[in-house]
């Protein structure tokens, strides 16, 4: 039976740690942020200082973009709008060397109604 895409996401959340809104936002100062939404979800809203990277091009952007060439034992929060693209983009991130990517618990979305 082939799987689904929830079920990437909970296979992700296995692999990786996610943080809640209110450790993240005691975290900011130390941590880049990578908001994997696309760019018109990220317009309408964002947390401060995030980086907008989609979740489509994060493997192919990511090494290059400023903030994070060479950035491999940075500290990262993850987010997305609900918490399962953060999840895979979290685990990606592992993949790619970034062994200190976190993943943002419930997205922005947890995010702007907090």
């Amino acid at each position: 039976m082939p799987i689904t895409a929830m079920d990437l996401v909970a296979n992700a959340k296995q692999n990786i740690t996610e943080i809640s809104v209110t450790e993240a936002k005691q975290a900011l100062s130390e941590h880049l942020i990578i908001d994997v939404r696309e760019p018109a979800e990220f317009a309408n809203g964002q947390i401060p200082n995030a980086v907008n990277i989609p979740r489509g091009v994060l493997e192919f952007q990511v090494n290059n973009h400023p903030d994070f060439t060479g950035q491999h034992a940075a500290k990262i929060i993850v987010c997305c709008q609900s918490g399962g693209r953060s999840a895979l983009a979290t685990e990606s991130l592992h993949k790619l060397g970034y062994r200190n990517a976190i993943s943002l618990a419930g997205g922005y979305k947890a995010w702007a109604e907090s």
